[in-house]
């Protein structure tokens, strides 16, 4: 996969700043089955935030909250203060909250370029469409070359590129990751990393669900740890990255 080729990215100290999400004390529920359980975790303006943990950890299940996709049990999730539990998806996209979804979620049959403006229907972004489409393209040049073709015959690490770029269009200042790496080929999975890091070059804040410890830690400047719903571990990644329970629980070493 060839696209912008951004440089690792440098990881600045962050001091507590300005509040951009806020979740406290997040319960989530499927029906009677609790899956989330007290979960506090915030992010600051342009900081790239991992949260990482195995398979039904609860980790998908709160960006739906913050993105409207799920309604929390109790608990809170805030935007710049603003209470989202209950706030239909649509109105967090105006908001500035963007969602790139599990899977990418592309539409196949669709050209390349059909699908980025797919991220330019809200009103304050229409008139803007061709400036932010030549945004996405001078960030993926790749996609530049791909912009006629059908989604569907794209790489995976080039359909992922497709999905960030999407939620690009609709200008968020914060971008909701979900498992960005999922069925990539391990080196595909380290540019779509470094391209995730280099977001902050766009002025961006970032929260990041992964399965791939290893890979966020390199990439984010803080991390959350779940286990089964719960919060186990958070700190500076660069910390967690020489944690012995880290280590043996994800790094496999």
């Amino acid at each position: 996969m060839t696209s912008h080729t951004p440089q690792p990215p440098t990881r600045p100290a962050f001091t507590p700043g300005e509040r951009v999400l806020d979740v406290q004390g997040l319960e989530v529920a499927y029906g009677e089955v609790q899956v989330v359980f007290g979960v506090s975790l915030h992010v600051d303006k342009g900081e790239l935030v991992g949260l990482v943990g195995g398979n039904g950890s609860g980790k998908s299940t709160i960006l739906r909250v913050v993105s409207g996709m799920l309604k929390a049990r109790g608990g809170t999730a805030t935007y710049r203060g603003q209470n989202l539990n209950g706030v239909p998806p649509h109105r967090i996209t105006e908001m500035r909250v963007a969602h790139v979804p599990m899977g990418r979620q592309l539409f196949g049959q669709m050209t390349v370029e059909e699908n980025l403006l797919m991220g330019a229907y809200l009103p304050r972004t229409k008139a803007n469409r061709a400036v932010n489409l030549q945004k996405v393209y001078d960030f993926f040049p790749r996609l530049t070359e791909k912009r006629a073709s059908p989604a569907a015959a794209l790489s995976g690490g080039e359909q992922q590129m497709v999905a960030i770029g999407r939620a690009l269009m609709s200008e968020p200042e914060v971008l909701l990751m979900d498992e960005p790496s999922l069925g990539l080929a391990p080196l595909v999975v380290a540019e779509v990393m470094r391209v995730i890091g280099s977001l902050r070059e766009l002025g961006l804040t970032v929260l990041l669900v992964e399965q791939n410890v290893r890979q966020v830690l390199k990439v984010t400047d803080r991390t959350y740890v779940l286990e089964l719903g719960k919060l186990v571990k958070e700190g500076p990644s660069r910390e967690l990255m020489g944690n012995p329970d880290i280590i043996k629980a994800y790094l496999g070493v």
